[in-house]
């Protein structure tokens, strides 16, 4: 298992370096933020350690590809919801998530932009599905951005100041450095859980959206 993943990274790092990364790095953000799975982070990641002077360059060109992929995905759900939208949750196994996530939109509006932006949740979901309950535009838009750039400006400075080290580190550590950032992965969706669902015995908008299960019940 080791040698597979120390050989994926060696891959990946060989891409990464790539003179069309840059724009593979645009794509997956901008399909990620709308339709596709696989997210960015990764790839912007392994990017800045093979090139940490362009570190800042390669996380502005994610959050801007990925606020444009979200406007897309906001334009799934208020265009072409019934028709595309819908299919794409039921694909991405997001069905039972949909109507809580439209509720939780309604009560919090921006903030839960901003927290779906900065965890590692399906953010394809909250951008659908602003676009269905008819969020304010300019509201998704700035939240879209405050959430992505803090993630992804976050990650380029980091590289950008201490790159080299953190290479080493890496390239010493991977097996170890990859279980942590599965337990993050994890926690991530905890945290926006238990942001989303309020504490025990709460009767607050939170703790009714938890309970969500149709979008007749919103």
């Amino acid at each position: 298992m080791m040698r597979l993943l120390r050989a994926l990274y060696d891959w990946v790092m060989e891409k990464a370096a790539h003179p069309k990364a840059e724009w593979w790095l645009a794509l997956f953000a901008f399909v990620e933020s709308s339709f596709f799975p696989i997210p960015p982070h990764p790839l912007l990641g392994l990017m800045c350690l093979a090139n940490p002077k362009k570190a800042i360059r390669y996380a502005l060109i994610a959050t801007v590809a990925s606020v444009l992929g979200g406007l897309f995905g906001y334009a799934i759900g208020a265009l072409a919801y019934e028709a595309v939208g819908a299919w794409l949750i039921g694909a991405l196994g997001l069905s039972e998530s949909f109507p809580p996530a439209a509720c939780y939109l309604r009560e919090y509006d921006w903030e839960v932009i901003v927290v779906a932006g900065t965890t590692p949740v399906p953010f394809k979901l909250l951008t659908i599905t602003a676009g269905f309950i008819e969020m304010n535009l300019v509201t998704f838009f700035l939240a879209s951005l405050a959430g992505r750039g803090f993630i992804f400006m976050t990650v380029g400075v980091l590289f950008r100041l201490f790159g080299a080290p953190i290479k080493a580190m890496i390239d010493k550590y991977l097996g170890t450095l990859t279980t942590i950032f599965v337990v993050l992965l994890v926690g991530g969706f905890i945290a926006f859980t238990q942001f989303a669902g309020g504490g025990e015995g709460e009767t607050d908008p939170a703790d009714r959206c938890a309970q969500v299960t149709s979008l007749d019940d919103i």
